[in-house]
């Protein structure tokens, strides 16, 4: 990213470079001295020591194959980083029957799992707490003996203990909705789920297709109009399809040049929408990998107003991949919470969209037409829709035509750095009948390099009103909010930097600058841990899966640069954080951008990790060009 320029009472701290934080001279050091002051805290004699294998650097100096020949960085995702399977950890594992109890195993003497007991216990490894947060929340761990934290909730006589008196004051109550029924997610398989409302809409398209491949072909110049939103009339003559099939030459052609018909207000309001007041909301980012469900809790905690679940393929929820809808699940906490889909065709956005509308609970779904990564662009998804207006007006007009909830839609700038290309489609969008546009003031070329282009974002709010339009780009503080509320928007939103300090809901609502300390940066991966074991399990698989989230999270989390130690306030997203000594190890182990050290941290909450563990981040973390 490009540097912050310095203003002539700005003051860079001795060492500090361009493009890096100012931070205050007496806590700078060097990178030897700061590994080396991290490796003489760690206790040689500690149990679960991870091997050499797993230290991988992430900073430029030491990892010289992140390179490339010019010298420049490589950007985006580790693409062949190790792959480990959740039965990795857990080669034996103890038999469903026995967990559920007074339950015959399907398999007989053919399963592979324990069903001895104490059998079992003898090789399970060791318990990583003494208590339970499963069982301290609902009186009763599903996970029974399997689970990490089972010595909080077994009798002597290895026996799963209830506490009835909480179990019965949580009956009835639903704290994760969405999750894919067993019975959709068959008939989803055999193709056997009806699309009613898709197929009026698609029908219409197929038709203004014939109709305009047929005047083209006779040279007629006339416009044919296609389906217009609910509550809008065209001048022009609409072809009122009848989905029964009756009568449909009576009904062929309906003049409505002047007051709405009947047959208006029948065609094309099929139901009342959901109206929901996005203004001057807090707007977390759906952020593939790390916006999982327990991540959204931790925000929500810290006054984030509006939460969205992370970019999910249609065609993959049309299919009933159970790992797809996993990203749907929307928590009890989570009042004003939308999907987000991706896809490049109007009858799979459609029917994914009515697949949404009558079989979860959410408050808006977003389209997103914003993602930069190759393998969606290239197939016409993601931002390759701002270049595609035809099929986005298909889509956008056809989820609304199936949905009772308001349709959002995601955008960039353009594709080309030097191209915008929002501010056309922005006016046409709003025809379309689309209910508020958020914007990332960056191309898809620039991914995340060079600063945002916040008056752009300006530029474009005036011409969506009244429609809202939220800004997204480089919010790492309170100041950088206030700036950007003063361009117009509606609302913001937050990414990488809810990412790198989660706190910062709580910053911008109470307008300050908040020197939080390691040990409350420790209870908030605490209370992560415990939400994502809730989510995730709390037996080996589903404890190592949490590991890998919370890793994934640390290698963003590493750039958060303490307000006590920085020279000039606030620290800015573009800045690379020098060696620093923290206030305590804690901070000083926090402020690492060695892998190693991001284990030693899970360790703190998840216990050692297993021998055969290895790690790499998902994402190449560095975008400080």
């Amino acid at each position: 990213m490009e540097a912050v320029a310095e203003g002539p009472g700005d003051k860079v701290a001795d060492g500090a470079a361009k493009g890096t934080a100012s931070i205050k001279s007496k806590f700078l050091t060097t990178k030897e001295k700061f590994h080396e002051f991290l490796d003489s805290k760690t206790q040689d004699s500690k149990e679960g020591k991870e091997p050499e294998a797993k230290k991988l650097k992430l900073d430029p100096e030491e990892n010289n194959k992140s390179r490339k020949p010019d010298g420049k960085r490589v950007r985006g995702q580790n693409k062949s980083r190790p792959h480990m399977k959740p039965t990795t950890y857990d080669d034996k594992q103890l038999c469903l029957s026995v967990i559920q109890e007074n339950k015959k195993c399907f398999y007989g003497e053919k399963c592979k799992f324990f069903h001895d007991v104490a059998e079992y216990m003898a090789n399970k490894p060791a318990d990583v707490g003494e208590r339970c947060y499963i069982y301290d929340t609902f009186g009763k761990c599903q996970y029974s003996l399997s689970c990490r934290f089972a010595k909080a909730h077994t009798s002597p006589d290895l026996k799963n203990v209830v506490n009835e008196e909480l179990v019965k004051a949580r009956e009835g109550r639903t704290v994760v909705k969405n999750s894919l029924d067993k019975d959709l997610q068959n008939r989803l398989r055999k193709r056997s789920v009806s699309f009613k409302k898709s197929a009026e809409y698609l029908k219409t398209i197929s038709k203004d297709n014939k109709e305009k491949t047929e005047q083209q072909g006779n040279g007629e110049s006339r416009k044919f109009c296609t389906l217009t939103p609910p509550g809008e009339a065209c001048a022009a003559e609409i072809s009122t399809e009848n989905p029964e099939g009756e009568d449909e030459e009576k009904q062929n052609l309906v003049k409505t040049v002047g007051p709405l018909t009947d047959a208006d207000i029948v065609r094309l309001r099929p139901c009342e929408k959901k109206q929901v007041d996005f203004k001057d909301k807090l707007y977390l980012a759906p952020l593939t990998t790390c916006g999982n469900l327990p991540f959204r809790r931790v925000c929500k905690r810290f006054g984030a107003d509006i939460t969205c679940g992370e970019m999910a393929m249609c065609t993959n929820l049309l299919q009933g991949q159970q790992s797809e809808w996993a990203l749907l699940k929307r928590h009890e906490t989570e009042d004003l919470f939308g999907v987000q889909v991706e896809g490049c065709f109007p009858d799979t956005m459609t029917r994914c969209a009515e697949l949404i509308n009558n079989n979860t609970e959410v408050d808006f779904v977003d389209i997103n037409s914003g993602c930069p990564i190759d393998l969606v662009y290239k197939k016409g998804g993601g931002c390759g829709l701002m270049t595609r207006s035809r099929k986005f007006e298909q889509i956008v007009r056809g989820m609304n035509y199936v949905l009772d909830v308001p349709l959002t839609v995601k955008i960039r700038t353009g594709v080309q750095e030097k191209c915008s290309i929002a501010h056309k489609l922005i006016p046409e969008m709003k025809k379309w009948g689309v209910s508020m546009i958020t914007l990332h003031g960056r191309s898809r070329e620039q991914r995340y390099t060079k600063l945002a282009d916040w008056d752009y974002i300006n530029t474009c709010s005036k011409l969506a009103s009244p429609i809202p339009l939220f800004g997204n780009g480089d919010i790492l503080s309170y100041e950088d909010a206030m700036k950007a509320r003063e361009t117009g928007v509606s609302g913001i939103m937050i990414a990488r930097g809810a990412l790198i300090k989660p706190w910062i809901f709580t910053e911008i609502k109470e307008r300050r600058d908040w020197d939080i300390s390691s040990g409350e940066r420790l209870d908030i991966l605490r209370d992560f841990t415990n939400y994502g074991l809730e989510h995730w399990g709390s037996d080996t698989r589903g404890l190592e899966k949490t590991r890998n989230f919370l890793l994934e999270w640390l290698s963003f989390l590493c750039r958060y640069i303490p307000v006590g130690l920085l020279e000039r306030v606030p620290q800015r997203i573009n800045e690379r954080p020098p060696y620093y000594m923290g206030r305590d190890y804690l901070e000083s182990l926090m402020a690492s951008q060695h892998v190693g050290d991001w284990v030693k941290i899970s360790e703190m909450l998840l216990g050692p990790v297993p021998k055969n563990f290895n790690f790499l981040p998902k994402h190449k973390a560095n975008a400080y060009k």
